[in-house]
């Protein structure tokens, strides 16, 4: 959504740990696909308050051969139908489909995936905050030029107690709700 000066308010979210439960086996399917509480209607805050939402998330489990992009797109819709359901929306996802190993430059903590969100949106990084839970999240964001967020829901707390020097003004929250909270008081 665009402020009254035409500007685009734009917030990017990781997915697992973040949104849904996350899940050391990796999230597989739909069935598997299950909303952290509060996440959903943290969302719809965000958008009621002109926040465009976006989501940015590694999926190395394409590469692992764990789920195939059918399974992947299913996840999305059933998150895109609870969502719509509550009146809220996720106006783009960004994937990397990519294994650790392979080098690319979209697999947090490289920025790839937040750079193309912001071009795709012409917003300044700085403008934008980026909520996850893991220092991948928040190396992706510091090395973007966006303002990091770390929850303490999926593998956050363990982040928080390792945070590097570079990360330690972090903002963070018990959870998406809070951090939207934050975000929409600020």
């Amino acid at each position: 959504m665009r402020t009254r000066t035409g500007a685009i308010r734009l917030v990017i979210l990781d997915r697992d740990g973040v949104i849904n439960e996350d899940s050391p086996n990796y999230v597989r399917s739909a069935d598997e696909w299950i909303p952290l509480p509060g996440s959903l209607d943290a969302i719809v805050e965000l958008n009621r308050a002109g926040y465009t939402v976006c989501v940015a998330s590694n999926q190395s489990g394409l590469a692992r051969g764990y789920f195939d992009r059918r399974a992947l797109r299913a996840m999305h819709r059933k998150m895109r139908r609870l969502l719509a359901a509550k009146g809220g929306t996720v106006a783009r996802i960004e994937v990397c489909p990519h294994g650790p190993d392979e080098g690319c430059c979209c697999r947090k903590p490289e920025p790839g995936l937040i750079n193309r969100l912001v071009r795709r949106y012409a917003v300044e990084p700085e403008s934008v905050p980026v909520i996850g839970d893991s220092l991948r999240d928040l190396e992706a964001a510091r090395r973007a030029g966006a303002q990091p967020i770390l929850v303490r829901t999926g593998n956050g707390r363990r982040t928080e107690a390792a945070l590097p020097e570079a990360l330690r003004a972090t903002p963070i929250y018990d959870n998406l709700a809070a951090a939207a909270h934050a975000l929409i008081r600020a």
